[in-house]
């Protein structure tokens, strides 16, 4: 198993993984994905950015390090095809919709790391981009500007929450996301809305976010 270095003592030891994303997703955790089991070291390779690995025939799949969703993130470029796996970095592709939202959960959303890994996937040029959730989209370029756009977007909604009152919370935050980014009730079925937050919760989006934020207030002026 080919895994970030960053990672790899946590899935050799996933316990703290776990627990984290129970914290997110709460009894979902179980009936959602399930609980990992360790992986014995010996079967880990801990990669680097640029690390290649060789699937045979010549083929070969290069490691994008990209952090900013997490700090253990790579997408894989398979440069025999340009076709890029992006992971979780660009966001997540509500199926039966076509809306992008943002992955943001804590604890590491970056906005500054995921604005870099994304014009850092821009500049690969990839003829072909795949989100894990959910598939190929049909202009890579024009996605990963939308992508862009919609961090700030988001970020810039829990900001003004926070400003406006020094008490707001990530309830306050994610109230104020809902509204601001609202799937129309007129035109989209109840349950495809309900299956959409569960798949890309506005809760968690902006635990990740008010997290980011108090750490960014919070940090030393250079």
């Amino acid at each position: 198993m080919v895994v970030h270095e960053r990672g790899a003592r946590h899935l050799v030891d996933p316990s703290r993984l776990i627990d984290s994303a129970s914290r997110v997703y709460g009894p979902l955790l179980d009936s959602l994905y399930g609980r990992m089991t360790a992986v014995p070291e010996d079967r880990l390779i801990a990669a680097g950015d640029g690390y290649r690995v060789d699937v045979g025939n010549g083929r070969e799949l290069v490691l994008v390090d990209s952090p900013g969703h997490a700090k253990h993130h790579h997408a894989v470029l398979d440069e025999h095809t340009g076709t890029l796996l992006v992971g979780d970095a660009v966001g997540v592709l509500l199926p039966d919709l076509g809306v992008l939202r943002p992955a943001t959960p804590p604890p590491d959303f970056d906005l500054e790391q995921a604005v870099h890994s994304l014009r850092r996937f821009a500049e690969l040029r990839p003829e072909r981009m795949v989100l894990t959730h959910y598939g190929p989209v049909a202009d890579a370029q024009a996605t990963l500007a939308e992508a862009e756009d919609m961090l700030h977007g988001w970020v810039e909604v829990a900001e003004r929450v926070i400003e406006d009152s020094a008490d707001a919370g990530i309830d306050d935050v994610a109230a104020a996301l809902a509204e601001a980014f609202a799937l129309d009730p007129e035109t989209l079925p109840e349950a495809i809305r309900e299956k959409a937050e569960v798949l890309n919760g506005v809760h968690s989006n902006a635990a990740g976010i008010v997290r980011y934020l108090r750490q960014r207030a919070a940090a030393p002026v250079e």
